[in-house]
């Protein structure tokens, strides 16, 4: 099968009946085999009935119908499991991803051997206030963070050779950043196309502004998990040992102070009246503790199930 197209939706039954036929028109123009997986998640519409019914007149459709809304994140790593496809192209189901871009991602997997192709929405047709100049902080924030050079990392029309989506696990709302996770497994080959943006022809934008927070917060996450998360004492323990250095630095200030006054018969200051001995105090506290933050971290590293998980490319 050439491709496997997933589309997670939420309350978009008004365009799905348009988007299949697009999507029909475009493989079949291409002579492509191929499979498109809906995955509707918790919608209170009837997005779901127009699926099965879909499903009825079109041996290529199926279907992932979730109990209740999951997020975004979750439907695609359904849709990863069940896609066969040596291409997995993922889209939004409200229209305003083109399905005329499919030719040219599934080109730039399979001739051009990319790993990753993300499409570059270089022309939006959002919200400049709410969308378009959040989004430009938001992917230069990204770039210099995961050094990869792509200018609009949460763009939903992307292309996977087929291995990639089999080795990454895309949970909570990390979609955002399946680009670095891929490359954090391995698949460097990352590219970018410029592609068609429409605007919303139905219904209304199921994301709001909250998702700029939680996109950095994951942000953070995914960089500090990539760079320590199965080396954790090489963060706490760095960290607490300079605290705990600094700490014992003031207290060798406060005893040379001590010591000094001692020596000259001079009356000596309460040690408790002295700065440095807070400074040393809660240095020295503060070092302990990220010391065995470090510790116990490295414990829940070695008896992880997946520790010793890697990515092996081929066996001879």
């Amino acid at each position: 099968m050439n491709i496997s197209l997933i589309i997670p939706l939420y309350n978009e039954a008004e365009s799905l009946p348009e988007l299949f036929s697009w999507i029909k028109k475009v493989m079949e123009t291409n002579a492509f085999t191929y499979e498109v997986i809906f995955i509707n998640d918790g919608s209170t519409d009837n997005s779901w009935e127009i699926i099965k019914k879909l499903k009825e007149e079109h041996p290529e459709v199926k279907g992932i119908k979730f109990r209740r809304n999951y997020g975004k994140s979750p439907a695609l790593y359904c849709g990863f499991a069940e896609a066969k496809g040596d291409v997995v192209i993922t889209m939004d189901a409200d229209l305003q991803d083109s399905p005329e871009e499919i030719p040219g991602l599934y080109h730039m997997v399979m001739d051009e051997n990319y790993d990753l192709v993300s499409g570059w929405k270089k022309k939006r047709f959002d919200s400049k206030l709410t969308k378009n100049i959040p989004s430009k902080i938001y992917n230069a924030t990204s770039r210099c963070i995961t050094g990869l050079k792509l200018h609009d990392m949460n763009c939903g029309l992307k292309a996977y050779r087929n291995v990639v989506v089999k080795n990454i696990e895309v949970y909570g709302e990390m979609h955002r950043y399946i680009p670095f996770l891929a490359k954090n497994a391995g698949f460097t080959k990352i590219g970018e196309k410029v592609v068609h943006h429409q605007k919303r022809k139905y219904g209304e934008s199921k994301f709001g502004m909250n998702r700029f927070v939680n996109g950095y917060l994951d942000l953070i996450t995914l960089w500090f998990l990539n760079k320590f998360g199965k080396k954790p004492m090489h963060f706490f323990g760095l960290v607490g040992s300079l605290m705990f250095l600094i700490g014992l630095i003031a207290v060798v200030v406060v005893l040379g102070i001590k010591l000094s006054a001692i020596l000259q018969n001079v009356p000596a200051r309460l040690v408790t009246s002295m700065p440095a001995f807070y400074l040393a105090l809660t240095c020295m506290i503060l070092g302990t503790l990220l010391f065995v933050t470090g510790f116990l971290g490295e414990l829940v590293a070695r008896n992880a199930p997946e520790r010793n998980n890697y990515i092996i490319e081929e066996h001879v």
